[in-house]
Parts: structure tokens; C-alpha cells; sequence
């Protein structure tokens, strides 16, 4: 039997938590687009097909890498290999190399929105609990940009992004930066996202309870088990209330 637990702090993911993206197929082609305009502008003179070909090659290699080690170099680092490998000697900080990772996050931004419920539940979650953010991804400028944008940032007390520290879910570290930078404990904090693995395994394994919001089927082999299973946001905060 469980014991009764006071909660204190609530963590969310990002994408597909808080804010919505556009279907993949849809959206990274048009960014891959946007980072070559951008390098034809400046830097390269290669047919698309070639970027597109190292891009990913890179892409790939890293993602790869990222896996087994659970790190999260900045997305300027696979920009400059890419450029490295179409022989173009750019390192991370270079001029160029940001320039078309920030062609690419603004891209990426017309293709993301807010959840419909999710302003309401941080608005009502706020009052109760510390709120904050972890979240994987390579860009945290565009994070926090949009966090920014959509006016969510006002409910968060603390916001750690992978590419900021290097870690990335399902790593202890990043939950334990978060839950350090809120100053409250693991049993003491509900864990909000989309993945059973990054997600519900990733925070549980630290000792926190996890809620998945469901938005695929659950295979049917699995054996990650959420605390709590929600459709929809607007269930949240009458299952906190609940949840043990």
C-alpha cells in the first residue's frame, strides 16, 4: 500500500506536453530548408541533396551517440560538424554556424503552439505547487523563446533545458538539476510528459510518481508503468489532488 504523500512540486516536459508541434514530416523539412538558404547566403555552395545527405549523416551520428551517453551537446555543435564535414573549418561559436541554427529554431517556432488547457492548468497549479520544466532539446534559446511567446514562462519557477547542461532525460542529472533548482525533494514532486521512457521511467527512477499524457497507444509489451495516465491536461489538477 502506498503512503499518503504531500506533493509540493509538479515538473512538465515540453513538446508535446506544454506546447503542440506541427506533424514531423511537415515541419523538418522546412527547417532543414531554411538552414541551407541560409548557408547558401553565407558559407556553402553545394547542391541541397549534399547538405541534406551530411546533415543527416551528422544528425544521425550524434543522435546516435546521444543515446548511449545521454548527453546533449547544443545544436551549434552538430551545424559545425556538418559544415566540418562539407569542408568548412567552423567551430561551435562561429557566426555562421548560429546563424543557421537560429534559422532553423525560427522555423521551427511557426510550427509550434500551446496546448488549448495548458495556460488554465498552470494557472490553477500555480497557487498550489512549485512548477517547472525539463525538457530535451538541442536549441534552449528557442525554449525559452517560446516559453516567452506563449506566455508560460510567468508560471514556471524553474526551467531546465538539456542543451543547457548537457544531459539529457532519461539521465538522473537533468531531473536532479530541476529538482534542486525548485529546492524540494523527488517524493515530494509529480513528473507531467508525453514518453513512457524520457518521461515516466526517467522520473521515476530519481523517486518521483509520473503521469503520462497519453498521446499514442501504449504498446502492448511495455512495462513502464505511469502512476497516472491522463488524456488531456485538464485532468491534472483533480488527479494531483487524488493521486498518492
Amino acid at each position: 500500500m502506498m503512503v499518503d504523500l504531500h506533493f509540493r512540486a509538479v515538473l512538465f516536459d515540453l513538446f508535446d506536453t506544454l506546447l503542440l508541434l506541427d506533424d514531423v514530416e511537415v515541419y523538418y523539412p522546412l527547417c532543414l530548408s531554411k538552414i541551407y538558404e541560409f548557408l547558401l547566403n553565407h558559407a556553402i555552395n553545394v547542391s541541397y541533396e549534399v547538405f541534406k545527405k551530411t546533415y543527416f549523416t551528422v544528425r544521425d551520428e550524434m543522435v546516435a551517440e546521444a543515446l548511449k551517453t545521454l548527453e546533449e551537446p547544443h545544436f551549434n555543435l552538430r551545424i559545425s560538424h556538418m559544415m566540418q564535414r562539407l569542408g568548412f573549418n567552423l567551430e561551435e561559436k562561429d557566426p555562421i554556424v548560429t546563424g543557421a541554427t537560429k534559422a532553423f529554431a525560427d522555423e521551427l517556432k511557426r510550427h509550434t503552439s500551446p496546448d488549448p488547457e495548458a495556460i488554465d492548468v498552470l494557472q490553477q497549479l500555480h497557487r498550489k505547487y512549485k512548477l517547472g520544466l525539463v525538457s530535451n532539446f538541442g536549441i534552449p534559446e528557442c525554449g525559452y523563446e517560446l516559453l516567452d511567446e506563449f506566455e508560460l514562462k510567468q508560471f514556471l519557477d524553474a526551467v531546465v533545458i538539456s542543451g543547457v547542461i548537457n544531459r539529457r532525460k532519461p539521465s538522473p542529472e537533468i531531473f536532479m538539476a530541476a529538482l534542486k533548482a525548485l529546492g524540494v525533494e523527488a517524493s515530494e514532486t509529480v513528473f507531467v510528459g508525453d514518453s513512457l521512457t524520457d518521461d515516466v521511467q526517467g522520473s521515476q527512477n530519481v523517486g518521483m510518481r509520473a503521469v503520462l499524457l497519453r498521446k499514442r497507444p501504449i504498446p502492448e509489451d511495455n512495462e513502464i508503468k505511469p502512476n497516472a495516465i491522463i488524456e488531456q491536461l485538464s485532468e491534472l489538477p483533480k488527479l494531483l489532488a487524488a493521486l498518492k
